[in-house]
């Protein structure tokens, strides 16, 4: 029990930084939604996605290639050879993107604001070189360091939002002559949400600066050629990957019947829907940051194989509360996306169990991509990816002009869905893991139809305090039946042991 007590402790430990920071975070979505009307919204969510994107290309893997190496190379020399490599492709990078920014700006239909590609390629840049430094963190087992950082990050750039949004324009549009005033630019609007999350980037790499002082510049031939080896093809995964998660923001805004201004304000819609399935998407990740380096140093256990059962086993069941504890009460999340002023931001509501099940589905193939990073089968993760963003732009290219945004969920989920179901297949024969699928797939079925006995119950009328209180009581019951299927395999941990040991 000793390797998941350890997982779950550094998991706790990423999850109060990603919890904590996305929730911080997270209220900024309707002070940005009840400022800005979906369209200016539509916008800011294609420039953060596209940010995303580029992080994939401008990490290429490495960060994966970091924790693999180090098990094979001393961990000094695979550090300032991967951050000298990232170094010089960050330079190189944003060179290529700052130069045409105009000609960007303009396919973008961002009316002319250049400036807003230089401060994504800024935040990027600066994201990139800090990726290495909290990979040390993550290898040295210093959770708690590498939380606080995080969580400054995200406080900062929310302070910097509502600094800006909430004092500055305001005295600037009062026609105030004080400090705060001069602060603020009206032609640069909605470009003060980069300008905040660029500063606050700028900050995290001060705040790690003990991870850097070690660095060296460094490019050994032969060890570099070994990382591009392993990494290239998660080159390809990650791209893909960003493929499945952003180019549907993109696709509404080219693809979507109507006006321009239609289409954003359609992108808004789903990107703030998008949102609600954040619950999921924070534990996914959280789990990702301690799962990875975890995964690789278990890896020459003999009991290796059954410890990567026994997380999927808890990892599916977290994943099933979090969606109820979504989907339960979709008429409370709505309003954290500012429906009270922007009503239209609630048409979107029904898309948001068909994103939570697809982010679950990522998150099991996330489990299940172990099988080609330890055999060094890279490259057929790569093609699972690829296969994955073809369903993405295939669905979305054909069902946007007439389903709207709704192609966009269902593209989710088919894609996930399926690189889920082939890494499962293609693990069994390179890798085989026993998971337990039959208790897995039954959480899964006994979640989603206690969604579906509430959201009948809720669209018969009935007063809404009753079923809010179903909701909880479904979720409760839930969970009661979780404990006692599991009451063999909770009583291992220590703390629920003795709960279990007082009922007895």
């Amino acid at each position: 029990m000793s390797g998941i007590k350890q997982l779950a402790n550094q998991t706790a430990w990423y999850g109060l930084s990603n919890i904590i920071g996305r929730f911080i975070n997270y209220l900024l979505t309707p002070l940005l939604t009840s400022i800005y009307a979906p369209a200016a919204f539509g916008d800011i969510s294609l420039l953060f996605a596209i940010a995303a994107f580029l992080n994939i290309i401008y990490t290429y893997g490495m960060e994966t290639s970091y924790f693999r190496f180090t098990q094979l190379e001393d961990e000094k020399k695979v550090f300032n050879n991967a951050f000298s490599s990232l170094l010089l492709t960050t330079v190189l990078f944003s060179a290529m993107l700052i130069l045409p920014a105009s000609s960007i700006a303009a396919y973008l239909q961002l009316n002319g604001h250049e400036e807003y590609i230089v401060f994504v390629v800024g935040i990027v840049a600066l994201d990139t070189l800090a990726v290495l430094p909290f990979s040390k963190l993550r290898h040295e087992g210093r959770p708690k360091k590498f939380a606080l950082i995080k969580i400054a990050n995200i406080l900062i750039n929310v302070l910097l939002v509502v600094f800006f949004l909430q004092i500055c324009k305001p005295a600037f549009e009062n026609g105030e002559k004080n400090i705060w005033a001069t602060c603020y630019s009206s032609s640069i609007g909605i470009g003060y949400v980069f300008v905040a999350q660029l500063i606050a980037s700028g900050i995290t790499i001060l705040l790690l600066y003990k991870e850097l002082t070690t660095f060296r510049f460094t490019i050994d031939t032969r060890l570099f050629k070994d990382i591009f080896i392993y990494s290239s093809p998660l080159i390809i995964v990650g791209f893909g990957g960003m493929i499945n998660e952003t180019i549907d923001r993109l696709m509404i805004v080219q693809r979507f019947e109507g006006t321009v201004e239609a289409a954003k304000a359609a992108n808004g819609i789903y990107s703030a829907n998008n949102k609600l399935a954040i619950l999921i998407v924070i534990f996914i990740q959280t789990f990702r940051m301690g799962a990875e380096p975890f995964f690789f140093k278990t890896s020459s256990k003999e009991d290796a194989k059954i410890t990567y059962a026994r997380v999927m086993n808890f990892f599916v069941i977290a994943c099933c509360c979090c969606f109820l504890a979504v989907v339960l009460f979709l008429d409370v999340w709505k309003y954290f996306m500012g429906v009270h002023k922007n009503p239209s931001y609630a048409e979107g509501l029904f898309i948001v169990p068909v994103l939570m099940v697809s982010k679950i589905f990522l998150g099991i193939y996330y489990n299940l991509s172990i099988w080609y990073k330890l055999t060094n089968k890279n490259m057929m993760g790569a093609i699972i990816t690829i296969i994955g963003a073809a369903i993405t732009i295939v669905v979305n290219y054909l069902f946007i002009p007439t389903m709207g945004y709704a192609a966009s969920a269902m593209a989710n989920l088919a894609c996930y869905g399926m690189m889920m179901i082939i890494s499962l297949w293609l693990g069994n024969k390179y890798y085989p893991v026993p998971y337990q699928w039959g208790k897995s797939l039954g959480y899964l079925f006994l979640a989603y139809i206690f969604y579906l006995l509430h959201d009948t119950l809720k669209n018969q009328s009935i007063d809404l305090m009753v079923v809010h209180m179903t909701g909880v009581g479904l979720l409760f019951l839930f969970i009661a039946i979780i404990l006692f299927a599991e009451k063999a395999e909770f009583k291992r941990i220590p703390y629920l042991r003795k709960i279990y040991s007082g009922k007895s």
